[in-house]
């Protein structure tokens, strides 16, 4: 009995020891173990570009390719140590060298060029309107009142050479004169042969008053001459075209009255033209007159018309910041009109400088930067300065040589890389370059062990 009693008691301690010991065991365990696990599981990753893209692991992201990065060391920034001068390029604040593999740069269509210096032609390109020259309009008038009698040029439109009759009139005043042109004409015959010089020289001299009034009133020499010839004056007068063209507006008709006031038609000579275009403010260090300019219009292809700058605006439109530039085109087969729409290039002067295809440019509007591809997949970032641009090439003033290798294709992609790992590097990460596979996480010094398989909680 005694005996019985005694091993119930020590199993009863044993129990109660154990119990103690396991309790505190697991509590002295737990948050050790927890802080195992945890630091143990690898960190959630994402893409910097895509965010939506999150994985339990490192690796590359599906859409751009780029590295992901944890998500953890993205919300970093406060404890972050500041960069380093080793993080960037002299010049680029921002950004820092990266590399990326053959495969990644096939991917991506990432090639390279070399810089070198070719002709480079600063030209304006822009769009005109034809208009006629204003100095080949003609208005057609009479210097003395009359009534029209026959029309020649009976319709707008109708092309007219120089010396063709447009239109026959009636004037009583002009009738007058040419009676009296005949009468001073007869007295001069009658007075020719006179013994006294001076009633000779007044005979020539009436003929000649009488013969200037007509021209006065442009009548012509020959009609002149023709009413010497008849002897007797005639009821109308021819009034002829002044130039070759065409009549873009008439007001005569027959029977009406005209006055010297009235315009009786505009002619247009159309064998040169005017090509009016518009040109930015921001364009006028680039032009000056006598620039060669080349015009070609859309709906004639294959074929274009060549002309000059003759005249500048002196003011600045306000609503559209243009000015009104001229071009004169020769038009000798009449094949253009006016007002028709054309597209214009106004070509600079011709000089050798270094260039670049504007593609290989990443403008963020106060600076412009290039990456060097100096080779093994690096690309280095490099600020520079350009002039002028044209034809998808960029004139290099500063910031690169003539042989230096710079990187074209996917240029968003590789600033978007180099600013993300300058931005890493100053945060205290150190990002694999693009293309590279990452290394497994590794667990958090100090952290515990896993907990061996079969503990109890």
């Amino acid at each position: 009995m005694k005996r019985t009693l005694a091993l119930c008691l020590v199993a009863g301690l044993a129990i109660a020891a154990g119990a103690v010991t396991l309790s505190t065991g697991c509590t002295k365990s737990d948050p050790a173990a927890a802080k195992g696990q945890k630091e143990q599981m690898a960190p959630r990753h994402q893409c910097p570009m895509h965010p939506e893209i999150v994985k339990d692991g490192s690796g590359d992201c599906p859409i751009c390719g780029m590295k992901l990065v944890p998500i953890e060391e993205i919300g970093k920034g406060a404890d972050a140590s500041p960069a380093t001068e080793e993080t960037g390029t002299p010049g680029t604040p921002g950004l820092v060298p990266i590399t990326i593999d053959a495969t990644k740069r096939q991917l991506l269509g990432l090639t390279t060029i070399v810089v070198k210096r070719a002709s480079f032609e600063t030209s304006i390109r822009t769009t005109g309107r034809v208009a006629w020259d204003e100095r080949r309009v003609h208005h057609v008038h009479t210097r003395y009142e009359a009534y029209v009698e026959e029309i020649e040029a009976d319709y707008t439109g109708k092309y007219v050479r120089k010396g063709e009759v447009l239109v026959k009139v009636y004037s009583p005043e002009l009738y007058a004169t040419q009676k009296e042109y005949l009468l001073a004409l007869a007295a001069a015959r009658s007075t020719a042969g006179s013994a006294l010089p001076s009633v000779a020289r007044g005979g020539r001299d009436l003929v000649a008053a009488a013969r200037e009034r007509l021209l006065l009133w442009d009548i012509s020499p020959a009609d002149i001459d023709a009413l010497e010839r008849r002897g007797e004056p005639t009821r109308t007068l021819n009034i002829y075209a002044p130039i070759s063209g065409f009549v873009t507006s008439r007001t005569a008709y027959h029977g009406m009255k005209v006055m010297p006031a009235d315009t009786l038609f505009d002619i247009v000579d159309l064998s040169a033209l005017w090509v009016i275009a518009d040109v930015y403010e921001y364009e006028l260090p680039r032009l000056s007159l006598g620039q060669a300019a080349t015009m070609t219009l859309s709906y004639w292809p294959g074929r274009s018309w060549t002309g000059r700058v003759t005249y500048v605006a002196p003011a600045v439109d306000e609503a559209t910041r243009t000015v009104k530039v001229r071009l004169e085109v020769a038009n000798p087969k009449g094949e253009l009109k006016p007002e028709m729409f054309a597209s214009v290039t106004i070509h600079g002067r011709s000089r050798d400088v270094l260039v670049v295809p504007d593609d290989v440019l990443i403008d963020s509007g106060e600076r412009k930067v290039v990456f060097l591809s100096p080779g093994e997949g690096q690309l280095v970032p490099r600020e520079i300065s350009v002039g002028d641009q044209s034809d998808g090439v960029v004139e290099v003033t500063a910031g690169l040589s003539e042989g230096d290798v710079v990187a074209r294709g996917a240029s968003f992609l590789v600033d978007s890389e180099s600013r993300l790992k300058s931005a890493l590097s100053a945060m205290g990460a150190d990002p694999a370059p693009m293309g590279a596979k990452a290394p497994p996480a590794a667990p958090a010094a100090g952290s515990a062990a896993p907990p061996p398989a079969g503990h109890v909680h």
